[in-house]
């Protein structure tokens, strides 16, 4: 037998046995996460990892029940790294042995539950498996979470994209109601009549408004949605509902795994947006910026967003290739390595760093920073020292 079929049969023992046969040899980085996620689900015991033994059996022991905030990531891992057939036995016993069936069942349960991102991110995973008489519920749990997130980001994001665009120009001939009076007092000063105690406007200053049937800027939002960028691809549809209720903005939401799907139009609602995503799978983050890249109209007024942790399964060298060719025509490019309050996320440095280089700064940043993110980028001015002075590494 060949020493690289040898190999293969090591590693396959070493995934099948777990954790009792950490002694037979390393694991590549795939592997190593197909064997955490093999251990979350089926335990990391002595007993051979078999599908669908009985709890009582002694070979399988679920390590997610305590750490279900993240099991969004654990559901993408699975997707990502193991074939369709497979993935749907695993998310079969995640619900009957994680104590998910009841959540998914009992509507009252899942009522009370407290709702957060990364609920929202779970069931979103598992929308497929939620039955009807729950769904209605747990759509009821996404908006909650929505509305939160639209209550805390909405106005502060209105008001930096009017605050970055939605300027008018000065004219000497505004009409009344568009006088800028301090401007215009600052200006006639010199006339002043102290005897009468007037001043003698001789210049009015305002400002004069424009159409408000075009854009003024065009803003694509390409979104990762494999398992890890779960709680990224929540705050994406809320933002992009937001920019889209905005006429200065012609927004764009991509997303994609290795597919790529656009959302543009499910924008009116961000909780129909969310459970039209497919969370989890592989990634073709160079397709989805070949997407975009149609997308654009008019390259000088267009702010391309990239959130994605980068971990490429396309072409990284045909993706830079696109990224330079965006910049070098006049889009702003920004890629996002997380859009989460969670702390620094994990990404691929080296393409993160590449990027950088070519003029599209990659950093990760919370919900609470993008407002002011994006007004940077809406304004032209430069984002990667707009990160760097709030404190945020980019492109390391």
């Amino acid at each position: 037998m060949s020493g690289t079929t040898d190999v293969e049969r090591v590693r396959r023992w070493r995934l099948l046995l777990g954790s009792a046969a950490e002694g037979m040899g390393e694991l590549g980085e795939d592997d190593q996460r197909r064997d955490s996620a093999l251990t979350g689900l089926y335990g990391g015991g002595a007993g051979a990892r078999t599908v669908g033994d009985a709890p009582d059996g002694g070979k399988r022991g679920a390590g997610l029940g305590s750490s279900a905030p993240v099991l969004h990531r654990w559901l993408g891992d699975v997707r990502k790294y193991f074939p369709a057939s497979v993935v749907q036995v695993m998310q079969k016993d995640a619900v009957e042995k994680l104590g998910l069936r009841q959540l998914l069942l009992e509507p009252e349960l899942l009522s009370s539950v407290e709702p957060d991102v990364s609920l929202v991110g779970t069931l979103v995973s598992l929308s497929s498996a939620i039955p009807a008489r729950t769904r209605e519920t747990a759509r009821a749990v996404v908006r909650k979470v929505v509305e939160d997130i639209e209550r805390r980001l909405a106005d502060r994001l209105t008001a930096a994209v009017h605050g970055a665009v939605d300027h008018s120009q000065r004219t000497r001939r505004p009409r009344p109601a568009d006088v800028d009076w301090p401007t215009t007092i600052r200006a006639n000063l010199r006339h002043y009549q102290p005897d009468q105690r007037t001043l003698v406007v001789e210049t009015l200053s305002g400002r004069k408004r424009r159409s408000r049937s075009a854009a003024l800027r065009d803003v694509i939002l390409l979104v990762d949605q494999s398992g890890s960028m779960a709680d990224s691809v929540v705050y994406s549809a809320v933002m992009g509902a937001s920019l889209a209720s905005l006429k200065s903005i012609d927004t764009k939401l991509v997303v994609f795994d290795t597919e790529v799907v656009d959302l543009t139009e499910a924008l009116d609602d961000p909780v129909d947006l969310l459970f039209s995503t497919q969370l989890g799978g592989g990634t073709d983050i160079n397709r989805a910026v070949a997407y975009g890249q149609s997308l654009v109209r008019r390259p000088t007024d267009t702010v391309m967003v990239l959130i994605s942790d980068l971990y490429e399964g396309g072409v990284a060298r045909e993706l830079q290739r696109r990224v330079r060719e965006l910049v070098a025509s006049g889009v702003t490019v920004v890629v996002l390595l997380a859009l989460a309050d969670s702390g620094t996320p994990a990404y691929d440095h080296e393409l993160a760093a590449q990027l950088s280089e070519l003029g599209a700064p990659a950093f990760a940043c919370t919900p609470d920073r993008f407002p002011d993110l994006l007004a940077t980028a809406l304004r032209r001015e430069d984002v990667a020292t707009w990160a760097e002075q709030s404190g945020i590494p980019v492109g390391r």
